[in-house]
């Protein structure tokens, strides 16, 4: 559906007409004015009508109908088609949520569809509209605007996971707990989050570095005004810095899972020698007690008074021998 329609001259939202195919023809006829359509999730009969006004490709059509997109930057004869991908983080149950916002930009028109939840249009359109020297600068500014949204909100999402990594560290490497045997699958399912954000993020360093004049030589991407460059690198530069960090997170991530693992092994390891010397302590016992249990007439010491307090305290002093040498080793 249509969220909002609105003609913008000299930086100010205008009043115009209802229907926006004559806003279009009203805006291209008066010279510094553009129209900004949002739409939310709309269905295909209600893209329809707006793509065939607006002169939009069927290529990209498709794809922001269909959503599910990699971010990316195309460039068509009549427009410009950008797709970002918003993300949202819940620290209680680790999860990295995704939208989509895919943008058409061309003579004189913005349009914006948005798929999903994480997505800061009516955010940027209400900051624009309290800035109209920079909506001023017309569908750039606002391309450059929600890029800079998203691109800031990688960055704070990226802190939230740096900061969620750093308690998950420090349960796998307290001293008393050392993690439970719940916390591999924490880990991993954490590292599944780092990977939905770098489906995100990675993706989108190549269209933000066209947008800042580092494509081909030579070749300027088309409906974004040049003096907008060092704006989007700026955006490009911060998106650097996340991808950065996010690659940190992920090698973080690995190395924390294979320091529990080993923990878990050493573990396992200390839990069998213990196991072991305590089964070697009870097979002392046993087996003396075996081979008395034998009922053969001629044995050492058998018809002796004290034979069997003896045997006792052999049994016991072998217990306490073992013990001793088992407790220094580091076995019990």
């Amino acid at each position: 559906m249509i969220v909002d329609c609105a003609i913008y001259r000299d930086g100010r939202r205008t009043q115009g007409p209802a229907d926006f195919s004559d806003a279009l023809a009203q805006c291209r006829g008066g010279g510094d004015a553009f129209v900004w359509i949002g739409l939310y999730e709309p269905t295909e009969p209600e893209f329809a009508r707006v793509a065939e006004e607006f002169g939009l490709h069927p290529l990209a059509v498709e794809d922001a109908l269909n959503a599910h997109q990699r971010p990316k930057l195309e460039v068509y004869d009549d427009s410009l088609f950008v797709v970002l991908k918003p993300v949202g983080y819940e620290p209680k149950s680790d999860i990295v949520s995704s939208g989509e916002v895919m943008v058409f930009v061309g003579d004189s028109f913005v349009v914006t569809v948005r798929h999903g939840e994480e997505a800061p249009l009516g955010a940027v359109r209400h900051r624009l509209e309290a800035e109209p020297e920079t909506l001023r600068h017309g569908p750039t500014a606002v391309l450059y605007s929600i890029a800079d949204a998203v691109v800031d909100h990688y960055v704070d999402v990226a802190g939230e996971l740096g900061t969620d990594l750093e308690e998950l560290e420090a349960e796998v490497f307290s001293p008393t707990s050392g993690g439970s045997r719940h916390t591999a699958s924490r880990i991993y399912a954490f590292k599944r989050q780092i990977l939905e954000f770098r489906r995100a993020t990675g993706p989108l360093a190549q269209p933000l570095d066209r947008l800042a004049g580092g494509g081909l030589a030579g070749v300027r991407v088309p409906f974004v005004h040049e003096k907008a460059q060092p704006f989007f690198r700026d955006v490009s530069d911060h998106l650097t810095r996340v991808n950065e960090s996010v690659e940190g997170l992920d090698r973080l991530v690995s190395d924390v899972l294979s320091a529990h693992l080993a923990q878990m092994s050493v573990r396992q390891n200390d839990d069998m020698r213990k196991i072991s010397a305590w089964a070697a302590m009870a097979a002392v016992p046993t087996m003396i007690a075996g081979i008395y249990g034998m009922n053969f007439d001629h044995m050492p010491e058998l018809h002796w008074l004290w034979s069997y307090p003896a045997v006792i305290l052999l049994m016991a002093g072998l217990e306490v021998l073992l013990y001793r040498l088992f407790k220094r080793r580091g076995w019990l």
